[in-house]
């Protein structure tokens, strides 16, 4: 049970254990020696990308879908969503042999229909609604309205948040010591059920919620003292990224966790790099969150016993390029100029010759021959080798008298000439 100002929500975690016993696997919670030489300390990663649909999504889902009555469960049921939390659901729907009817945005990769398609296995209906994912959700809540069928939330519902809740339910069956525990935020329901049965089981741990950069709806909720609709976010990490927090799923969370952070997109981008390369783990922009954000608290958990919850696989080939990118542009080693070249033979290869240095490549160039006759400008991306190579390129731009605009500080000027 998880007291929250003035409401009391019952919570049964045990007993939504036993009823997905035989339906989720029980994810290893995996000691990785890098990680706890690198912070000096005792990391384990809390292995949900290795769950059955390749995220704890299915928890949730399943524990709602199981709780309904026999009525309800042949009117069918549906939701809303473009990546786990369908896939949870279509599963859940094969494994209880029910009707259901998943709503997807318009815009939704095909890689991610085909996947829920595959993981319902007949079971399910997709319909394409809508250019957002609000369109696509106000569709789903109408049509089940009309239909008499139930509508199975992502995140704020307390068999959701139960369901959710048995990783932890895991994780301390496993490892009774945690001293620190990471966890994503997105909607807030993984975060509100693990710190629920910690708060209850394990009181000392502290529960830091993370959410990334551009999309901190929950910490700008607990500012507020109540959920806000964001007016804009970023949707990079979009197993974590939502306009706003559930009402149940901000009760609990602004009482059990203990700290929130927010995570720059580019650092995601680098550790799921650095995951792939060296520790051959595959994971999604909000399943890198937890490692992400180890570097943020890294003198505090110092021989310490630390969990950090992969939440998901579910990444598409295709951003491959756009992860490494933003990994480059953080880490200091990707840079745009606006360069305006003299308008005679020559001009080019004296910038390569006499501003680069030996080890920067040039990675993007784009030149547009205005009628200007002395100048003519080009988008230019310089890959570096060490971030440090940046002040010498600056240098000999100002000794060469380059007329240049550094774009990576003019955000707006940088999205509209480079992407």
């Amino acid at each position: 049970m998880s007291m929250v100002t003035g409401t009391t929500y019952k919570l049964s975690f045990h007993e939504a254990a036993e009823r997905l016993k035989d339906v989720v696997k029980h994810t290893s919670l995996s000691y990785n020696p890098s990680l706890s030489k690198k912070y000096k300390c005792n990391i384990f990663l809390k292995r949900e990308d290795l769950q059955v649909v390749r995220s704890y999504k299915l928890r949730g889902a399943y524990n709602m879908m199981s709780s309904l009555s026999p009525e309800e469960l042949n009117k069918g049921v549906v939701c809303a969503s473009a990546g786990n939390h369908a896939q949870g659901f279509a599963y859940s729907c094969r494994k209880l042999n029910i009707k259901g009817v998943v709503f997807m945005p318009i815009t939704t990769p095909k890689q991610k229909i085909n996947q829920t398609e595959m993981f319902g296995e007949g079971f399910i209906e997709i319909r394409l609604t809508g250019d957002t994912f609000d369109d696509c959700a106000n569709a789903a809540k109408h049509f089940s309205d009309i239909n008499g069928m139930t509508f199975i939330p992502p995140f704020d519902d307390v068999r959701i948040i139960e369901g959710q809740g048995t990783v932890a339910v895991e994780i301390l069956a496993d490892q009774p010591q945690v001293d620190y525990l990471f966890v994503p935020v997105g909607g807030g329901g993984l975060s509100a059920g693990i710190g629920s049965y910690f708060k209850t089981y394990s009181p000392k741990t502290k529960i830091i919620g993370l959410e990334p950069e551009g999309a901190p709806s929950m910490s700008e909720a607990i500012k507020a003292g109540h959920p806000v609709t964001l007016a804009s976010i970023e949707s990079f990490v979009d197993g974590a990224a939502v306009k706003c927090v559930g009402n149940i799923t901000f009760d609990i969370c602004k009482d059990v966790l203990d700290d929130m952070q927010l995570v720059p997109e580019g650092k995601i981008c680098t550790t799921i790099l650095q995951l792939y390369n060296e520790e051959a783990i595959v994971v999604e922009p909000a399943g890198a969150l937890s490692i992400a954000a180890l570097d943020f608290f890294k003198n505090e958990i110092v021989g310490k016993n630390v969990v950090c919850i992969v939440s998901g696989s579910n990444n598409d080939i295709t951003r491959t390029e756009e992860i490494k990118e933003r990994s480059l542009l953080y880490e200091g080693l990707k840079h745009y100029f606006l360069i305006n070249f003299s308008q005679r033979p020559g001009a080019l290869k004296e910038f390569v010759n006499d501003v680069l240095g030996k080890d920067d490549d040039i990675t993007y160039f784009q030149y547009n021959k205005k009628n200007n006759r002395e100048e003519g400008p080009a988008v230019v991306g310089i890959e570096l080798k060490r971030k440090t190579d940046l002040e010498c390129i600056l240098q000999r731009l100002k000794e060469k008298k380059i007329r240049h605009q550094h774009l990576n500080e003019q955000r707006e000027l940088f999205t509209h000439l480079v992407f």
